[in-house]
């Protein structure tokens, strides 16, 4: 089945859900929030031998689950969320939008949709490495994939969100941080803009967030920059400015949870 093909017959289904219209959902139903990304949200908890291999290394939607209580839902009326909120964190290291669509990652999250489920996408990381053929996706594609998806997630009533790639620890520049996804994050505001989809710019909520906090600091505190023998998963030590400590990961979740709650009502 070829990609065009797969995108025409979900925006025809969607075209029969909107004739359809959509019912009210009732406050006492459960909202399931999915997340489909990358190595910086994926929940590590859930491999073998989290303690011993992984550990510390956190995604942020490992960490996300625990931001959802009564009181905070409160805070996401305008995004019609039921009295419960359970995150399907579905997030994988390495997958790009196009890798995530071809090993059935994506298919996993589309059959399991509910009306009223929210969707959060967020890809960039591995789309743009050039380098990895496997997960390589330039930004036509990206664009595309990010279209289908889209339309996925309104076949099943469902709300897709965007996210734009959180920040790596670098480049910093005169003491603030610089974006290092190149064209990746405008792609996704123009997919934004065209499909008139939330947009949540953790670029540069990240980049502004880290700087805040300072190069020292997050280096040390929030990225995957450990000592020899403090960690039993890393004892000759570990430099990685991509992926999160906890404090780091809760810091991520933290900005997008805050950004949701500033997202307008749409029925």
């Amino acid at each position: 089945m070829t990609f065009n093909f797969v995108r025409h017959f979900f925006v025809c289904a969607f075209s029969l859900f909107a004739l359809a219209g959509c019912s009210q959902l009732p406050q006492n139903h459960t909202t399931h929030l999915y997340i489909a990304s990358d190595s910086t949200a994926t929940d590590y908890a859930q491999e073998e031998d989290y303690q011993t291999k992984r550990y510390p290394q956190t995604g942020w939607g490992q960490v996300f689950q625990p931001l959802f209580t009564p009181e905070s839902l409160k805070r996401l009326s305008a995004l019609h969320v039921g009295n419960k909120v359970i995150v399907d964190d579905k997030a994988k290291g390495g997958r790009s939008t196009r890798s995530f669509f071809e090993e059935g990652r994506w298919r996993e999250i589309y059959e399991a949709l509910q009306p009223g489920d929210l969707v959060l996408i967020q890809f960039g990381h591995n789309d743009q490495s050039k380098d990895k053929v496997d997960r390589y996706t330039p930004i036509d594609g990206y664009k595309q994939y990010l279209r289908l998806y889209i339309e996925q997630v309104r076949a099943k009533k469902a709300r897709p969100i965007l996210i734009t790639s959180v920040n790596r620890n670098y480049p910093w520049l005169d003491g603030k941080l610089q974006n290092s996804h190149g064209d990746y994050p405008q792609a996704v505001k123009d997919i934004g803009k065209e499909f008139n989809v939330d947009v949540i710019d953790l670029t540069q909520l990240s980049i502004d967030h880290f700087t805040a906090k300072g190069e020292a600091y997050v280096t040390e505190k929030y990225f995957m920059n450990l000592p020899e023998g403090k960690f039993e998963g890393y004892p000759k030590g570990q430099k990685d400015n991509t992926h999160f400590q906890p404090e780091g990961a809760q810091a991520v979740a933290k900005l997008v949870f805050e950004a949701l709650t500033k997202l307008p009502a749409k029925p």
